[in-house]
């Protein structure tokens, strides 16, 4: 069973979206939570594998949830799939920043929702690389320099796998790119999510831009 906590303050969505996990089969909804402060208590009281998380929310909104949730978690933390209205909204590359591993359009249908829950559980990519470039691509030109990364901690080939991850190449194209594996594709991308402290794929996208390793437009 998949451990999954709902974050909405719309309760008509929130109450569609349990309604709905809790008649899929393998999905056990642990939570609701209306704001984000109720999120995080939630999150470390009921220990879900994915969080649905509303984006835009009064009080503590959806990227300071998530940031505090990932800070507190065991490693390996939730997953959080983002809810949001809008796919290029600087919201969600902020979600992605903190640590996301996506994000869901609220008119997606029962299908897509139920796919993606079973897909960010398991630990497989929710879309396609080049859907969280666009995105990333859209804002990381806003906030490069805030934060500079360190990637000397990196080899040479781990700096590689990085910059086609952030290009939206995926594991199977990278691999035949570099020669490698797919295997150890994800051993070097594991590693350097391990060294730079990273929470998911996306992230290290967002990473690769503000660090200059790769440039927005190139």
């Amino acid at each position: 069973m998949t451990r999954v906590l709902v974050v909405d303050d719309q309760f008509l969505i929130r109450a569609g979206l349990v309604g709905l996990l809790r008649a899929a089969p393998g999905i056990e909804v642990v939570g609701e939570a209306g704001d984000g402060a109720e999120a995080v208590a939630l999150a470390a009281e009921t220990t879900p594998e994915v969080i649905l998380m509303d984006i835009r929310m009064p009080g503590m909104n959806g990227i300071q949830a998530i940031e505090r949730i990932l800070a507190q978690a065991a490693d390996p933390g939730p997953r959080i799939l983002v809810l949001t209205t809008f796919d290029l909204d600087e919201y969600v590359y902020g979600a992605l920043r903190a640590g996301a591993s996506g994000f869901l359009l609220k008119d997606s249908g029962p299908e897509r929702l139920l796919a993606a829950v079973t897909a960010v559980a398991g630990g497989d990519a929710l879309f396609a690389p080049s859907v969280t470039r666009r995105l990333v691509e859209a804002y990381a030109r806003q906030t490069t320099g805030e934060q500079p990364v360190e990637l000397n901690a990196l080899t040479s080939r781990e700096l590689e796998v990085l910059k086609l991850i952030a290009r939206g190449l995926s594991n199977p194209e990278i691999a035949h790119r570099l020669y490698i594996s797919e295997a150890t594709v994800k051993t070097h991308l594991n590693r350097t999510m391990t060294k730079l402290d990273l929470d998911s794929r996306a992230q290290a996208v967002v990473v690769a831009y503000e660090s200059g390793l790769v440039t927005p437009g190139a």
